[in-house]
């Protein structure tokens, strides 16, 4: 196989101008803002784009909102985890010679939508799943993570739920840019509001107006960028189901498959990671990304994550931003992912920094916790 490591880098990194709840901008507003935001962030402009990447509209919306006329053009959109696995096609691009300077957008009001979204009612959905209630994400992870306690102990993953909760919010009250702010306890999410059984309010991602953007170049042009690169050293993607009543394994995403393989592609073990960013659309998404990509055996999720070990001042550095479920969660949350991570690695994150972090992963979830992409970032 063709060692792409660092081969290309993320130079650029932003969301748009305001992100929370934002009534009066659209979706491509979103996308447009947070494009000039990164490209001014990469010192660059829109003229220097040849490679367009964005999911959850059409690229031939956006180049002609944008002003470009890509030489590559990639919609891949298979979930939260779509902004990741871009990474990686975005890489194989530049290599190719399609293009070489990449721009990867996402925009979304999910707070504040003018749509209502509705699915065909041929599709596999439709007709064999929502006539017996699965009507939406709330409900299908949440008949993921009662499996889940049923295997491994209910009291233990509840447990586990909230310190995956309490922790995020920690790291979120370190980040201006963060959408809840308020100090939450244990007591808090345990008394919090039911949503969908073993699902509290606080083990939801939140719902919010965002955009992000990153730029995404080749090693030669990377070198000479307003800022310190950030090299991609590997990647990994797959999906492995669409209906959550078709899911292998309710317990393990197919991280299982591309967290080991983005790992060695990247000549690195889990022991070289300072920092993880895991796609928190549910606290159970957590507990069950980080044993399928091999950080913690099968039901050993709650032990690794106990005593606030991911929040500020513990030993396993997680979700610095605040994560989907207290920074910003617009409906397709990965590309903050990535936002997060570069502004670690480069330094860039005030209260929050991290001492010095090297390396981080990086992990997608997309669906009904169908697809998984994964990637390693790391910094000279």
């Amino acid at each position: 196989m063709t060692d792409l490591r660092k081969t290309v880098a993320i130079v650029g990194v932003d969301e748009s101008d305001e992100i929370g709840k934002v009534p009066d901008k659209s979706n491509l507003t979103h996308h447009a803002e947070a494009a000039y935001n990164a490209l001014e962030d990469a010192g660059m402009s829109m003229k220097d784009v040849n490679g367009l990447f964005t999911a959850g509209t059409s690229t031939l919306n956006l180049a002609e909102y944008l002003g470009i006329e890509p030489s590559f053009t990639d919609t891949t959109a298979v979930g939260g985890s779509s902004f990741i696995i871009h990474i990686a096609h975005a890489m194989a691009a530049i290599n190719a010679g399609y293009c070489d300077v990449a721009l990867v957008t996402h925009g979304e009001a999910g707070r504040s939508r003018r749509s209502r979204p509705g699915g065909d009612a041929a599709d596999p959905g439709s007709q064999f799943e929502t006539p017996y209630g699965f009507l939406g994400a709330p409900i299908n992870y949440a008949m993921a993570a009662r499996r889940y306690m049923h295997e491994y102990g209910e009291d233990k993953t509840r447990q586990a739920m909230a310190e995956v909760a309490v922790a995020t919010r920690k790291w979120a009250q370190l980040n201006p840019k963060a959408y809840m702010q308020d100090d939450m306890s244990f007591d808090d999410y345990h008394n919090s509001r039911w949503i969908s059984w073993p699902f509290h309010l606080l083990d939801c991602c939140l719902v919010t107006d965002a955009g992000g953007a990153y730029v995404i170049t080749s090693a030669e042009r990377a070198r000479d960028a307003k800022k310190k690169p950030v090299w991609v050293l590997g990647a990994a993607e797959s999906h492995d189901h669409n209906l959550i009543s078709q899911m292998p394994d309710l317990t393990r995403t197919v991280a299982k498959n591309t967290g080991p393989l983005a790992l060695e592609r990247s000549g690195v073990t889990h022991d070289d990671i300072d920092l993880a960013m895991i796609y928190d659309s549910f606290t159970y998404t957590v507990l069950a990304t980080l044993e399928s990509l091999g950080f913690c055996g099968p039901g050993e999720a709650p032990d690794f994550v106990a005593n606030q070990r991911t929040a500020p001042g513990g030993d396993f550095a997680m979700n610095t931003s605040g994560g989907g479920l207290s920074y910003t969660h617009s409906g397709m949350y990965g590309m903050f992912l990535v936002l997060e991570a570069v502004r670690q690695l480069r330094g860039e994150c005030g209260d929050r920094q991290l001492d010095d972090p090297k390396l981080c992963l990086i992990n997608g979830t997309g669906g009904s916790l169908s697809s998984t992409g994964t990637t390693v970032l790391a910094v000279d």
